[in-house]
């Protein structure tokens, strides 16, 4: 059998109206070309779908019983179709993004409110974790697209830069170093000095010896979270040292920040997903969406 959607929407049509003319004015085309369609789909099946005469058509008993099921068909097929169209539209479909609890808590909400300003029917969750879980979680498919700092290049994952900004030095407003527009990094040795755990401090340690070729950085304090780095500055227990993406957060805590120099150290930030993985309409929308806003809006830096 070479049964084709055409042909079974022709059929639908004339059982519903009980009429070549008005099927075929239903359908936009000829009523001889719904005649064919009929004929072919007869042929097809080698059975009379229609019992007709000079003056009414109506459905055989074949055709009586197979019109609930074709009828049915047709109503599931198109109501994926429509679901199709409105996740194509934007008009329903969840994003699922992870990103690094400070950018959770600064850049991204900004972004997401923005976004959903524009498509307000289109759901982000966002997931905060540490910094090591983001490309994990994206590896591991529990989120569309990942946001972070870079990591070890990884044949499974695919990363785009999406920005790149120096280190800042934070401490309280009337630090002694809040006198200075510049801080290099030698100026923190006379305090305490507040860090991250893990790949934050030593990257930035192996950066800093590989422009200075003197000692590695020595942090008086690690910690897990950001949030933490700056209530311990906030409460002047010392200073910490950041992204300034972060400045909202920073203020929020009633801090002052300024450019670590001699030598500038960066810090590049990309967006992660699976090699070979087609994002939905809906994720690829947000993440096209991301990337714009960070190149159009450069408050997030200052």
């Amino acid at each position: 059998m070479n049964v084709t959607l055409r042909q079974l929407r022709a059929f639908a049509a004339v059982a519903r109206t009980g009429s070549f003319t008005v099927a075929a004015e239903s359908l936009f085309v000829t009523q001889s070309a719904l005649s064919g369609l009929i004929k072919e789909l007869e042929q097809s099946l080698g059975l009379r779908l229609f019992d007709r005469s000079t003056r009414r058509i109506h459905l055989s008993a074949i055709g009586q019983a197979i019109y609930p099921l074709i009828d049915k068909i047709l109503l599931d097929l198109d109501g994926v179709l429509d679901e199709v169209t409105n996740l194509k539209e934007l008009k329903k479909g969840i994003v699922r993004v992870a990103a690094p609890q400070l950018m959770s808590c600064t850049l991204l909400p900004e972004v997401i409110a923005a976004y959903q300003a524009e498509h307000p029917h289109v759901r982000v969750r966002l997931s905060d974790c540490g910094v090591e879980g983001v490309v994990s979680r994206v590896f591991s498919g529990e989120v569309d697209f990942g946001v972070g700092p870079e990591r070890d290049p990884s044949s499974d994952i695919r990363a785009e830069e999406l920005f790149c900004l120096p280190f800042h030095a934070v401490f309280p407003p009337d630090h002694p170093l809040a006198a200075q527009q510049e801080i290099r990094w030698s100026d923190l040795e006379p305090y305490p000095l507040i860090t991250l755990q893990g790949q934050f401090t030593e990257r930035l340690s192996l950066d800093l010896h590989a422009a200075t070729r003197e000692g590695e950085l020595e942090p008086n304090t690690t910690v897990t979270f950001m949030s933490t780095a700056l209530s311990m500055a906030s409460s002047g227990l010392g200073v910490t040292i950041c992204i300034p993406y972060a400045a909202s957060l920073v203020r929020l805590y009633g801090l002052a920040m300024r450019p670590l120099v001699a030598p500038v150290v960066d810090r590049r930030f990309y967006v992660f997903g699976r090699a070979n993985h087609t994002l939905s309409p809906a994720a690829q929308s947000f993440r096209d969406f991301l990337v714009r806003y960070v190149k159009e809006n450069e408050s997030f830096a200052r």
